[in-house]
């Protein structure tokens, strides 16, 4: 069985802005938010290879993000992993992505290559981004699905539209349906919320999108270009760029 802890703030405490700054402000544990963005759960040990630290080092980071609320842990039996402590975490990971100055382009063809892919498509926690999830945010708009005249929201043609799709909305969620996601590397908005979320999923288990590499990049199957492109409108130019 899975468990989760995350730690509680006491009562009537003020926000620490400073301090969240200053948990960010490290490269390993900005690393560490950037990477937890694909959704899942990943050990000390990966983190520590994926960020090219030690185990004991990754160990002591993590241990920081987890007390701040950042992160939260997750056993199962003698295995310990973390995760992003909620949806909130991960967009502001993301919004402050898009906010930050740019780093220095990424050395060898390896890095590369993942930057570019990252780009083109990936998963934002449970959401699309990247070029493709600005692609399927304008279009639903010019769909009619979502308008934006006092903050996104879900139109009577946006519903009809996402239940031809076979992407199901949650029938009683705290969540908003539709929330405006700033993209790190577009710099423009995707769709986050239950839409997004929805829209992501179906498009995964259609097999419309898949991930190459099994992390958050995503591409963009030949029956995905039929049906982002036949149904949504999603730019051609840019369904070939993310193809698979």
């Amino acid at each position: 069985m899975l468990t989760t802890t995350r730690p509680t703030s006491g009562e009537g405490a003020q926000p620490d802005l400073a301090a969240l700054a200053s948990l960010l402000a490290d490269r390993t544990r900005a690393a560490f938010c950037t990477a937890l963005l694909d959704g899942r759960a990943w050990t000390a040990g990966e983190l520590a290879r994926h960020a090219d630290v030690a185990p004991s080092t990754a160990s002591e980071h993590l241990t920081a993000l987890v007390e701040a609320g950042l992160l939260a842990e997750v056993r199962q039996g003698r295995h310990r992993y973390v995760r992003l402590a909620s949806r909130e975490i991960a967009e502001l990971i993301e919004a402050m992505s898009a906010a930050a100055p740019k780093a220095a382009p990424p050395r060898g063809l390896r890095a590369v290559h993942r930057s570019n892919a990252l780009a083109r498509g990936r998963t934002c926690y449970d959401h699309l981004a990247g070029a493709l999830g600005v692609a399927v945010a304008d279009a639903v708009t010019r769909q009619g699905w979502i308008a934006w005249e006092d903050g996104p929201s879900l139109t009577a043609e946006g519903r009809t539209g996402l239940a031809a799709l076979g992407a199901e909305l949650p029938a009683r969620t705290r969540r908003p349906l539709v929330r405006s996601c700033l993209d790190w590397t577009e710099r423009r908005p995707h769709v986050a919320g239950a839409v997004g979320a929805a829209l992501c999923s179906r498009a995964l288990e259609a097999g419309w999108l898949v991930r190459p590499g099994g992390g958050r990049a995503v591409r963009v199957t030949a029956e995905g270009r039929t049906v982002l492109a036949g149904t949504l409108g999603v730019s051609g130019d840019v369904l070939e760029s993310a193809g698979a």
